[in-house]
């Protein structure tokens, strides 16, 4: 055990919630959309016999699925911290986007596959019906992606539901142009190549979210947090000898947490050390945008001295 004492530093600074300012009510309609849409693009699939169609419909599914997930997570993340959960359910809204990052990447990967199959095995398709149920489609996923956009650049979980909208509603537009060659050229073939392009392009999208997930899951530095800035600025600050044994992680997708031991250039009373730790904590929060600080003060007793305890 190290000299001084362990403090969790909220001077100074306040928390931001992710849960903050969404609306339930555009989530809750969204979803509502989204299965409207599934359904009738189910029937409009099989009646047209267009898989585009019918990866369309499989995609609105997947997001409808995601759009409730988000609302159930957002709902989660609101309950109070307990003994149990410390930090609260906050990263519940982590997990849930990095759940339907993995669901949207093995539907793409289902449809790409069902669309290698019907080049193989072409079959004629309604070109007039695929295109009037796309057409509605598009005009749901419009509704739903303006009704969640503003609250996407708050909250990373319905960032994921939001990109799972705009995905499928490009996508419907990609359909209905597929609709249109096939009504009046009868180009078959399109139809599968319009799926493939699709789930290609929400792959493409997705991976970003779902390495930003990750990441916060594993609990990694945030990508924008220099440690060795944060060493430097730290150890100019009368007092501090170095700063060593660093973690630094997110705990959802807006609240960085920071620890560190500190070691004195020379031995202090307690209200040195704890003016010394509100002024590490200021720097921190205003220089660098770290939320919660918990520092470990000692003088001379800890050995290792790196930046990060490797061990």
């Amino acid at each position: 055990m190290h000299n001084g004492e362990q403090i969790s530093g909220h001077a100074g600074h306040g928390h931001h919630h992710s849960t903050s300012g969404i609306s339930e009510k555009n989530l809750l309609a969204a979803v509502v959309l989204n299965f409207t849409i599934t359904v009738a693009e189910i029937i409009g699939g099989i009646v047209s016999n267009s898989l585009a169609l019918l990866s369309d419909a499989i995609h609105n599914l997947g997001d409808g699925l995601a759009v409730l997930l988000a609302y159930i997570a957002h709902r989660i993340s609101k309950k109070d911290s307990n003994q149990r959960k410390t930090f609260g359910y906050k990263r519940i809204e982590i997990l849930a986007a990095f759940v339907n990052s993995i669901v949207l990447v093995a539907i793409c990967i289902f449809l790409i596959w069902e669309a290698v199959e019907r080049f193989q095995h072409p079959a004629p398709i309604k070109g007039i019906i695929m295109f009037s149920v796309a057409a509605i489609g598009l005009l749901a996923n419009l509704i739903a992606v303006v009704l969640l956009q503003s609250d996407s650049k708050k909250n990373i979980n319905i960032r994921a539901a939001y990109l799972h909208l705009l995905g499928d509603t490009l996508s419907s537009i990609v359909v209905i142009i597929g609709g249109i060659l096939i009504w009046q050229f009868e180009i078959y073939w399109i139809d599968p190549a319009i799926t493939i392009l699709i789930s290609l392009y929400i792959m493409k999208e997705t991976y970003l979210l779902l390495k930003d997930s990750f990441n916060i899951l594993m609990q990694s530095s945030p990508k924008e947090l220099n440690l060795d800035d944060i060493k430097s600025e730290v150890e100019k600050l009368e007092g501090v000898k170095n700063i060593h044994h660093v973690h630094a992680w997110s705990l959802n997708d807006q609240q960085v947490h920071f620890e560190g031991h500190i070691d004195l250039d020379e031995d202090m009373p307690v209200s040195r050390t704890d003016a010394l730790k509100n002024r590490i904590r200021s720097l921190l929060h205003n220089k660098f945008h770290i939320q919660h600080t918990t520092l470990e003060v000692e003088f001379g007793c800890c050995i290792d001295d790196e930046l990060i305890n490797e061990k």
